[in-house]
């Protein structure tokens, strides 16, 4: 199989991985929504930021190594497993202990058993990650995809169960346990491959050198992306922390979703060709520009169809996070421009450069949240924003120089596809405003998501834009 149908093979299973695990979470969470409080999301919100920093030293950036060495062997894979293992339990007893501390700062007695019981997760988890990368790196994305839907969909089976029987945000904690339990339980039935018992400090400190980077970097950006959490929760309190989370989450689904999905693809893709600049260039060009056309129409439409969209799939009670989901639905359109820009610097081996210039950008982050501390909880929204656009130029730094394609460059490239989504926004909003408010909100979306992708397709084929010429090849000629 050529480079190129492995390439749109895995795009395929990653796409129906993501998005039929995502639509099968998001249904289980729009029930959860209606059984559960904002208070309950938030409360999970404020332990999640806990979990996501232990995960993040779990990993160590050794999965992102052994994908980028060419010939991994047994001893690779067996040091990495045993590393896991060891981080897991210590992790666990850390947290174990840390509970109380973030428990007492929150103020929120809850927490502190919440947090304990859902740590084990990281000794679940511990398990599982070399034979993760092994499908990874074999492009299997099939397989991911039988393994991922059925342990969201027992998860979620799990959570709403027990969201009805009263156990409020412990309906969360289950939900999760179960999830991660059979997803690796499916991994250790479909992999045939069994570590030594074998552990080679050689292969480890060639692995740990370039995951250190990464290792650092990821745990900043964990530590800053949950600064929100961290300052909503301490700042305001549970229920606004529920909103944002739930804005948040709801924002996620197309932006973080698409753009991951392809990224899965990307990253071992874009390793295979890292010695060719001039063809990781073109592969970056095309990937960026048909994940920007196809995001920010999404984007757009979720801003101008915000109100009846959290009503119909939120209820009600759940109006408040409107502003809060506009606002972040603008600041993530720029997400899949930072990731696949900092892909190329992994790839390259560089994680050296990925650290400095997530230093760089936490900096900036403290800057702007400091700025925008005493404008309230949406000066802090809109700080995101800020923070998001100025990450653009920081992120483009050395792809520009590694591949001569300048931020400025990569601009205009997806120019067309930005301003095409906002023009036709404003005219439907216009259309919707004079027209449309009066009807149900089921109606009202069905005919707004009509009118807005029958005037961005149409124009872009009247306009013979290349997104669409490269999803035609994509798609068509593999």
């Amino acid at each position: 199989m050529s480079l190129k149908q492995q390439a749109f093979t895995g795009v395929v299973w990653t796409f129906a991985e993501q998005f039929g695990s995502q639509i099968v979470g998001f249904l289980t969470s729009l029930v959860l929504a209606r059984l559960l409080l904002p208070a309950d999301f938030g409360t999970i919100a404020l332990f999640g930021v806990v979990m996501a920093i232990a995960k993040v030293f779990l990993d160590s950036g050794l999965a992102g190594s052994l994908i980028r060495t060419a010939e991994a062997d047994e001893r690779d894979y067996s040091t990495v497993f045993w590393f896991n293992l060891a981080a897991g339990l210590i992790l666990y007893i850390l947290v174990f202990f840390i509970a109380p501390l973030v428990s007492k700062f929150y103020d929120l007695p809850l927490l502190s058993p919440l947090i304990r019981v859902y740590a084990l997760i990281l000794l679940i988890d511990s398990f599982v990650t070399v034979q993760s990368v092994q499908f990874v790196k074999r492009l299997d994305f099939k397989t991911n995809f039988k393994i991922q839907l059925p342990s969201i969909i027992l998860g979620g089976i799990a959570g709403v169960s027990f969201a009805y029987l009263g156990f409020g945000a412990w309906s969360l904690v289950y939900a999760s346990l179960v999830q991660n339990g059979i997803f690796t339980l499916q991994y250790w039935l479909y992999s045939d491959w069994r570590p030594s018992f074998v552990f080679d400090k050689a292969k480890f400190k060639y692995h740990f050198n370039y995951g250190s980077g990464l290792m650092l970097s990821g745990l900043l950006d964990v530590t800053f992306n949950n600064i929100y959490t961290i300052l909503i929760g301490k700042k305001y309190s549970t229920v606004e922390l529920g909103f944002y989370n739930r804005a948040d989450s709801l924002k996620q689904l197309p932006v973080n979703n698409i753009s991951n999905a392809l990224n899965k693809v990307s990253f071992p893709l874009f390793a295979k060709i890292s010695h060719d600049d001039a063809l990781l260039k073109d592969a970056y060009k095309k990937i960026l520009s048909i994940v920007i056309f196809v995001i920010a129409p999404i984007i757009a439409f979720m801003v101008i169809s915000a109100e009846p969209l959290i009503r119909f799939l939120l209820t009600d009670k759940w109006l408040a996070a409107v502003p809060y989901f506009q606002i972040l639905a603008i600041a993530g359109v720029l997400y899949p421009i930072h990731a696949y820009n900092l892909n190329v610097l992994k790839v390259k081996g560089r994680s050296d450069l990925f650290l400095r210039l997530e230093i760089f950008k936490k900096i900036l982050v403290v800057i702007v949240v400091l700025a925008s501390l005493p404008f309230g909880i949406f000066g802090l929204l809109w700080g995101q924003v800020i923070t998001s656009v100025l990450a653009l130029f920081i992120n483009t730094h050395y792809t520009g120089k590694f591949l001569k394609y300048s931020v400025f460059s990569q601009i205009r490239d997806l120019m067309p596809s930005l301003l095409l989504a906002s023009l036709c926004a404003l005219a439907v909003y216009f259309l919707d405003k004079w027209y449309f408010a009066g009807l149900s909100d089921l109606y009202r979306l069905c005919v707004l998501v009509l009118l807005y992708a029958s005037l961005y397709l149409g124009i872009g084929l009247l306009t013979k834009g290349k997104e669409i010429g490269m999803l035609k090849e994509l798609i068509f000629k593999r």
